[in-house]
Order: structure tokens, then C-alpha cells, then sequence
């Protein structure tokens, strides 16, 4: 059976974003099984249970509802260097419990934090987040993520974020990559571009990729 799974922030006694998560998980439970009951995350979870130190709360559901609940101290970690990852094939629609497709990726990490993933060399997602990139005066979070985030729409909805198409050769004209999800906001993890490293090459590359990373190294 197919499951997947959102992740929360809570703190000082508060579900951030509650509206978002809720809309994400019975849009997709519609999408996947055609579900149209509307299930509320407070159903399963009293505010009264809240921590108020900044926590994690993690759920898992299907078809069958909301199960696997857990609620955990919360840890950012700790990211200084992004590695280009290529892969055209790579989706990730849904926030999903299997993310095999996402581990097969990290596998190209080498001695960097984190993965920065190329599809039809346009900027997408890392491994766990999404990001905005920094011209001087606005953000911008690229138009072609794996997974729309919760904190992505808020954002975008509130007019902090603009949505653009962000090709691997626009890097350089950006200052700074942030890093950004459920549990991190726009701006806690901040990188300048000169952090983003090219791919390994384990294999020949083609004249026009050859272009493309030259451009990237810039």
C-alpha cells in the first residue's frame, strides 16, 4: 500500500502552516485513491499534547487515515556546500514514505552537505527541501520543484517568494541559495551561489553538458 507522510513544525504550543499540511494530505489521498472525506490533523492530535520547544511532528497516512504519530525535538542540520545532481527522470509528486529515488541520488554527494537536483537542466529541489535563489533585491523559488512545499505556498501566497523558471546556467546571476521547508524558514539557511559544486564525472561528458557545468563554474 502506498503511503506517505508530512512533517510539521510545532512550537510554543502551535501548529505552524496548518492549513497547508491539511490541504496537501486529502489533496493527495483524492488524487491517489479518490478519497473526499476531509481529514483534520487536531482530530488526531490535542493542542493540549504540544511542546512548546521547537519539535518535529511527523505523521504517516493512506487510505485507511492518519496512524504513526510522533512528536520530536527538532534539529536543523547543518549545510555549507550543495553538489549538482542530474536527472531527468527523477519524480517525486507526493510527499512520499518511499524515497528511493532521492537516496539513489545522494549516493552522488561526495564530500558536499547536501544534493541540489537538475531535471531538464532546470533547478528543482535538494534532498529534503526546496529553495529560493537571492538576486540582490528578491527571492526566487524555480517553477519546476519535485515536491511544492507547504512553506513554498505560504510564501508565495504571501508575496515573499516569486516563482521562476531557474536554469542551472542561471546560477551566477544569483548571490545566495537558501535553503527552506516545513521545519527551516526562508533565510535560517543561507548560502552564497560559490557554494554550489559541480557534478562528479564518473562518465564522458557530452560537448553541451561540458558547456553547461563550465557555465555553472563561472
Amino acid at each position: 500500500m502506498c503511503q506517505f507522510i508530512e512533517t510539521i513544525r510545532v512550537k510554543d504550543g502551535r501548529i505552524f502552516n496548518l492549513t497547508y499540511h491539511e490541504e496537501r494530505m486529502n489533496r493527495t489521498r483524492k488524487e491517489v485513491w479518490g478519497k473526499t472525506d476531509w481529514l483534520k490533523i487536531t482530530d488526531v492530535w490535542s493542542p493540549e499534547e504540544l511542546p512548546l520547544e521547537c519539535s518535529k511532528l511527523r505523521f504517516v497516512y493512506d487510505e485507511a487515515g492518519i496512524h504513526d504519530l510522533t512528536c520530536t525535538p527538532y534539529t536543523r542540520k547543518k549545510i555549507l556546500s550543495l553538489r549538482l545532481v542530474y536527472d531527468n527522470n527523477i519524480t517525486y509528486p507526493y510527499k512520499s514514505v518511499d524515497r528511493s529515488m532521492l537516496n539513489e541520488l545522494k549516493k552522488q554527494q561526495g564530500d558536499c552537505d547536501e544534493i541540489l537536483i537538475i531535471r531538464d537542466n532546470h533547478l528543482t529541489d535538494t534532498s529534503y527541501t526546496n529553495v529560493a535563489l537571492y538576486d540582490g533585491q528578491q527571492w526566487f523559488t524555480p517553477s519546476t520543484p519535485l515536491l511544492p512545499g507547504t512553506m513554498r505556498q505560504s510564501l508565495l501566497d504571501k508575496g515573499i517568494l516569486q516563482e521562476r523558471e531557474i536554469l542551472v546556467s542561471d546560477i551566477p546571476q544569483y548571490q545566495q541559495i537558501s535553503l527552506f521547508n516545513a521545519m527551516m524558514e526562508l533565510g535560517e539557511v543561507v548560502l552564497p551561489v560559490k557554494n554550489i559544486l559541480p557534478v562528479i564525472i564518473n562518465y564522458p561528458l557530452t560537448k553541451q553538458l561540458r558547456l553547461l557545468l563550465l557555465s555553472v563554474r563561472a
